[in-house]
């Protein structure tokens, strides 16, 4: 009797035991289920978000692309804008410094410094011609030097540029000429939308105080989207102020060009054909055999 009641005990172990891992099993592989459901929508939530990541950074990018192209065409119509502009005052202004670079080229000037004038090389000279011309044709013409000093933002420098007073009933206009305008914006990594903007300023600038600060802006403007856009720094002698302080600071003027008639300068003129020489011997005997034709040796 006794060992029949543990055999059932036993029985009914193995039967509790049994069930038990049936149930585990259904349980677990519920619960599996659900989380393979929930790791399928995170994944799938996941993606979409992605997605739309990409399509803000895509919406993002076409408003830059959109916001810059809108920004240079604004420049590129600002600089037309004032350059076309002019008064009679500049243009003739403009005209006679034309004239006086052309009469320099075609004349093969050169300068103390042994070198031939241009824009480019021996800038000092260059101007004193100018100027001097410019004063030949009634202009007030005189050399100016500005110069100033350092600060948080910008270094300090120096600039030597031109300038035309004129006296009217309004009082007197002042007229700045730059010789080498273009090549003082320039910037060897500036990007293809700001090299379009310098290429269209002239090489030489001659226009009123007003006119250069308009175009000082525009061209300073230029050149900050241009790094924002490179991703670089820009160059504290880029900046607005420094470009202002350039042409628009107070500056020295020297109307002096007595130099150059004292040698500064100088005008090559054509070489003229040296005539053949005599030596004195050679005369002697030509008077004395005039009959005798022979080879005249120079004796130097």
């Amino acid at each position: 009797m006794g060992g029949t009641s543990v055999a059932a005990g036993r029985r009914v172990t193995r039967f509790l035991a049994s069930h038990h891992r049936d149930v585990t099993c259904v349980v677990a592989d519920v619960e599996f289920d659900f989380l393979d459901d929930i790791g399928e929508t995170l994944l799938a939530q996941s993606a979409s978000s992605d997605e739309m990541d990409r399509f803000d950074e895509d919406e993002d990018h076409r408003d830059t692309v959109e916001e810059n192209r809108t920004f240079w065409d604004n420049q590129h119509q600002l600089l037309q804008t004032s350059i076309c502009r002019t008064s009679s005052l500049e243009s003739r202004i403009r005209h006679a410094t034309k004239e006086a670079l052309q009469e320099i080229q075609s004349a093969e000037t050169v300068c103390g410094c042994g070198r031939q004038m241009a824009v480019t090389s021996c800038r000092n000279c260059l101007m004193r011609e100018v100027s001097w011309r410019l004063q030949k044709a009634g202009y007030n013409s005189a050399i100016c030097k500005t110069k100033w000093r350092s600060s948080p933002d910008i270094p300090s420098g120096e600039h030597n540029f031109l300038d035309v007073i004129d006296s009217t009933k309004k009082g007197k206009v002042r007229v700045i000429v730059e010789l080498n305008f273009r090549g003082e914006f320039e910037m060897a990594r500036g990007s293809e939308d700001y090299n379009r903007l310098v290429r269209r300023l002239p090489e030489v600038f001659v226009g009123k105080v007003e006119r250069l600060s308009n175009l000082i802006k525009i061209l300073c403007m230029g050149a900050k989207r241009c790094m924002k856009e490179k991703k670089m720094h820009m160059g504290p002698w880029r900046k607005h102020r420094y470009m202002q302080a350039k042409w628009l600071g107070p500056c020295e003027r020297n109307t002096s060009t007595a130099s150059l008639s004292v040698g500064y300068s100088e005008r090559i003129l054509p070489m003229a054909k040296p005539r053949p020489k005599a030596s004195m011997l050679t005369v002697d005997l030509l008077e004395k055999l005039p009959n005798m034709h022979c080879n005249a040796v120079e004796v130097v």
